[in-house]
């Protein structure tokens, strides 16, 4: 069952992910810019996947982006986030790996 928690570390691990792609692929970092860490492209791509999230069909019950078999992002949205998650998700064991391991236990969980 998803709980509270669960969803907001989704949500983080989302961030997260962006957060890296753009450093990698935009040059936006937060050193350079504290109150602005992401580009506007990922800030804009940021935002949409809260809202995807916050707006799940499957509610309590939701899995994993990656074991979904609901599209809830429009196109174009969806190939942003795949780039993202392609390239952030083997970072992430090495840039926030407490997310990155409970991200892989709840993609195992049915």
């Amino acid at each position: 069952m998803l709980g509270k928690g669960r969803l907001e570390r989704e949500k983080q691990t989302v961030q997260k992910m962006i957060k890296i792609y753009c450093d990698h692929h935009h040059g936006q970092s937060y050193e350079s810019s504290p109150k602005e860490p992401l580009c506007k492209q990922c800030q804009e791509l940021y935002g949409y996947a809260m809202e995807r999230l916050s707006r799940c069909t499957f509610g309590a019950d939701k899995p994993t982006c990656g074991n979904c078999t609901v599209h809830c992002y429009k196109r174009n949205r969806r190939e942003e986030i795949i780039a993202v998650m392609r390239y952030a998700g083997p970072r992430m064991i090495r840039h926030h790996p407490v997310l990155a391991i409970q991200h892989l236990i709840d993609g195992r969980k049915k």
